[in-house]
């Protein structure tokens, strides 16, 4: 149901269980870790998680889900690892998302969809509420920006998903979109991209004090490092770095 690959410090990971539209299933989640675990053992230096066929995900397995009793901690476990792993991760989305999926995708740092995707929040049509991926939903997007589609279950578009925040980026060539961005994370070295992902999460839940004095100190410790001893030298003899 996931396939995984590593190709120039990349990983992709597929989901690839078209039968019920990529939906969350046990075996599918137990793929997914699989794939996170290859990815983190090959030191990639991003994670891309993307789909075959006409969905990115579906959400829940409501088949599996009504006749076995309920346990959420493997989706909760994915969705904390593709927040907390050190790498950058990329959804590349390139067909309809709904519910869960949407957590799924949110998840990710970066967001790269198809201008003609389509999303819901389905969860109150069938009498439960979008719990769980209102945590990674919910640090990307205010509450009043998307309460009318967790409220309603109603359809949105890409250009809607954009202006709130909750995607990156809408492109017509999702797959270049996603290249290029790669190629940017390639080009910076590894640990000040991995300092970025940190920063970017933790500076907001921050004092402003407090956040002062952290990124002070990250960033003369940045400054006195090889990696910027070896950027700035390339900057000055103006060729591209290459990192290790």
């Amino acid at each position: 149901m996931v396939h995984t690959v590593v190709v120039d410090g990349i990983a992709t990971i597929t989901l690839d269980s078209q039968v019920n539209r990529n939906a969350l299933s046990r075996q599918l989640l137990s793929e997914l870790h699989d794939g996170i675990d290859l990815a983190e053992a090959g030191n990639a230096r991003a994670i891309v998680l993307r789909h075959e066929g006409p969905a990115f995900c579906a959400g829940a397995d409501l088949k599996e889900r009504s006749a076995t009793p309920a346990d959420s901690r493997p989706f909760v476990h994915a969705l904390e690892r593709l927040m907390d792993t050190e790498r950058p991760t990329i959804a590349a989305v390139d067909g309809a998302v709904r519910a869960g999926g949407i957590g799924l995708m949110a998840a990710c740092d970066l967001v790269v969809v198809h201008e003609s995707t389509t999303f819901a929040l389905t969860e109150v049509r069938i009498g439960v509420a979008a719990a769980i991926i209102s945590v990674p939903i919910l640090r990307r997007v205010p509450a009043g920006k998307i309460a009318a589609a967790m409220l309603t279950g109603e359809r949105f578009d890409a250009a809607e998903a954009r202006s709130i925040g909750l995607v990156t980026h809408v492109t017509a060539d999702v797959a270049a979109t996603v290249a290029e961005l790669c190629g940017g994370i390639r080009a910076g070295a590894p640990r000040a991209v991995t300092e970025t992902k940190r920063m970017l999460r933790l500076v907001p839940t921050l004092p402003r004090d407090e956040a002062f004095e952290s990124m002070r100190e990250l960033s003369d410790e940045l400054f006195a490092g090889p990696d910027a001893a070896k950027g700035m030298a390339a900057f000055a003899e103006k060729r591209t770095a290459v990192w290790d």
